[in-house]
């Protein structure tokens, strides 16, 4: 007669004391549960819903980004999306209300450019400037503007859309200063035909402002210009027959050299983009 069978009215078994007993226990902590089958659906790790796609852009939340898709202000690649769930690559171009977005943070890049880099975002241009800044950033920033390989000095980068317009702008785009080191002392009479503007081909060419720079011989030269790129220096001084021997870009609205050596890089702070933003 086993143990259980002479405890009769002294309570119930516990199902714990019975070595031979193959019966299980549901004592606390023992309970069985059922496991639920988990599906695995395959994912791919380019692709993001189109509303955190919107929401990490910082234009509105999720709940707000699929209100706005269901009204029509979103598009991808040129096609509106109203479907909710839909999927993008970062590399799609979405546009919200007619503006390009991106899901990054934005970020501002100051490069102090050496001499020998191409300002090209193409591969198999030999050393380019993204070559200086690949480890200053993993948002996708490109230069604004160019400066020619053997030119030196301030090159701004960005993935901020916003801001490369106001650079590209041709009313009110943000003035550069350079310093143009020129074969031979240029001529007064030539500074004052530059400063009041000139035709080349029929095409007006005109500068903020052109100066001596103070201390130095006449062939150094202070240029401001609005342009994105560095060519028009070229064209300038050619017409008047000059051969440009260095280029440097000093200055960038309030933007310096200050603190970047030759090939380093900083980000901007806070300020400095608040003021580069109302320029």
């Amino acid at each position: 007669m086993s143990r259980n069978q002479n405890s009769k009215g002294k309570g119930k078994a516990s199902g714990r004391g019975n070595a031979n007993s193959k019966s299980k226990s549901f004592a606390r902590g023992n309970a069985p549960f059922k496991k639920k089958a988990q599906t695995k659906t395959a994912s791919n790790p380019d692709e993001i819903r189109l509303n955190k796609y919107i929401a990490n852009s910082g234009i509105c939340s999720r709940r707000e980004a699929d209100e706005n898709i269901s009204i029509g202000l979103v598009s991808v690649n040129g096609k509106v999306i109203t479907e909710m769930g839909y999927k993008v690559k970062r590399s799609d171009d979405v546009r919200f209300d007619g503006q390009r977005i991106t899901p990054e943070a934005k970020v501002y890049v100051l490069l102090n450019k050496p001499k020998g880099f191409a300002t090209t975002t193409a591969e198999g241009k030999g050393r380019t400037v993204m070559d200086l800044v690949a480890n200053a950033t993993h948002a996708n920033i490109k230069p604004i503007g160019r400066l020619g390989r053997n030119s030196l000095g301030l090159l701004l980068f960005t993935n901020d859309d916003k801001v490369v317009q106001k650079f590209t702008n041709s009313k009110n785009g943000v003035a550069r200063l350079f310093q143009v080191e020129l074969d031979k002392n240029l001529k007064f009479e030539d500074l004052k035909k530059i400063q009041e503007g000139f035709k080349v081909d029929g095409k007006l060419i005109s500068v903020e402002e052109i100066s001596y720079i103070e201390g130095e011989s006449k062939n150094k030269i202070g240029v401001k210009i609005k342009n994105t790129g560095n060519t028009i220096l070229r064209t300038i001084f050619e017409y008047f027959k000059y051969d440009i021997v260095k280029i440097d870009c000093v200055a960038i609205g309030h933007l310096t050299k200050k603190d970047i050596p030759r090939g380093h890089w900083k980000h901007l702070t806070e300020q400095e983009v608040n003021t580069l933003k109302m320029l």
